[in-house]
């Protein structure tokens, strides 16, 4: 099968090409003819091994996977590796049937980023109806999808940064209240502006560095902010319990991977997502497909900030 595989850790230049045998499924696995594979700002971590947790070389990348079973059933799936490639080995209970009306890059977006999106307000931040979302990336795939959640779970106003215009303007037209610069020089100031001259509730937080610093001034008394990334792989200023307690604030940590195997928290909302997409409540954006030997391309794209929405590759090309 023709794959994307990684023999040394780096950058984009170490993802290439190659031919491999076809994987072959365990017991409770199934073997999947992939056609798509969705590419995550995680798997940039993955590939130069800064993740949360550790690679091992060699080693084909990818998260989340679009195929068809032995029996011809069409599945969106989570994968322990190995979605770059024709061919892809998934845990039967990862694998989730989809309804003919949800594309491919769809499902892709919401696997992983729409189940974090998810998760980030239901699970770890509960928001409120009424209450003040704040969504970093917001043109991202992740962001993307928040903006819209927070709108459908009842935020009472959506305050989305990114870091052009034209991102910023999709924020809008996805549903945010208002977008705002995510440069963090002023950034406390400008997220407490756009609430109205308030602080914030909750703040769903993936860039790390002084935008996480600043997300936490911007916090009001009994606000959440959720890190579920580091983007700018630079660490925010430690927090300590007095900072927390003076303003009665917290910082709650997210990763999807330990949502799975946990009753009511995979399938479940996973299902509610493809349906919200299937009736067109929600609607997941794609912002690239790219040909199997393009991810190097895809990667150095997301790198960049240059891309929207969910990445896909197409593995049929």
């Amino acid at each position: 099968m023709r794959a994307i595989q990684i023999t040394e850790f780096g950058g984009p230049e170490v993802l290439r090409e190659t031919e491999l045998p076809d994987p072959v499924a365990g017991a409770g696995q199934l073997l999947l003819d992939v056609d798509s594979a969705g590419v995550n700002f995680a798997d940039t971590h993955t590939v130069e091994d800064s993740y949360l947790s550790r690679s091992t070389l060699p080693m084909v990348p990818g998260a989340e996977v679009v195929g068809r079973t032995a029996d011809g059933r069409r599945v969106v799936a989570l994968t322990d590796n190995g979605g770059y490639a024709q061919k892809a080995v998934v845990q039967e209970q990862l694998a989730v049937e989809l309804p003919d009306d949800v594309t491919d890059g769809q499902a892709l977006a919401l696997v992983v980023q729409g189940l974090t999106a998810w998760h980030l307000m239901r699970t770890s931040a509960r928001l409120a109806a009424g209450e003040s979302v704040v969504v970093h990336a917001a043109a991202g795939g992740t962001g993307s999808l928040a903006v819209q959640l927070a709108r459908e779970f009842g935020a009472g106003r959506v305050i989305a940064t990114a870091s052009t215009q034209d991102k910023r303007d999709l924020a809008l037209e996805l549903g945010a209240d208002a977008a705002v610069d995510a440069d963090p020089e002023g950034l406390t100031e400008r997220l407490t502006a756009a609430n109205g001259g308030r602080k914030v509730d909750v703040v769903l937080e993936m860039t790390g560095g002084p935008v996480f610093d600043a997300s936490l001034a911007a916090l009001a008394p009994f606000g959440r902010l959720v890190a579920y990334g580091m983007a700018s792989r630079t660490a925010p200023t430690p927090v300590q319990p007095a900072q927390l307690m003076g303003r009665s604030r917290a910082v709650v940590g997210f990763w999807l991977m330990h949502c799975l195997g946990r009753p009511g928290m995979y399938r479940e909302p996973l299902a509610e997502l493809l349906a919200m997409t299937a009736d067109g409540r929600l609607r997941p954006r794609v912002g690239g497909v790219y040909g199997l030997s393009e991810a190097a391309r895809a990667h150095t794209e997301m790198r960049a900030r240059r891309t929207v929405g969910k990445l896909v590759l197409d593995v049929t090309r």
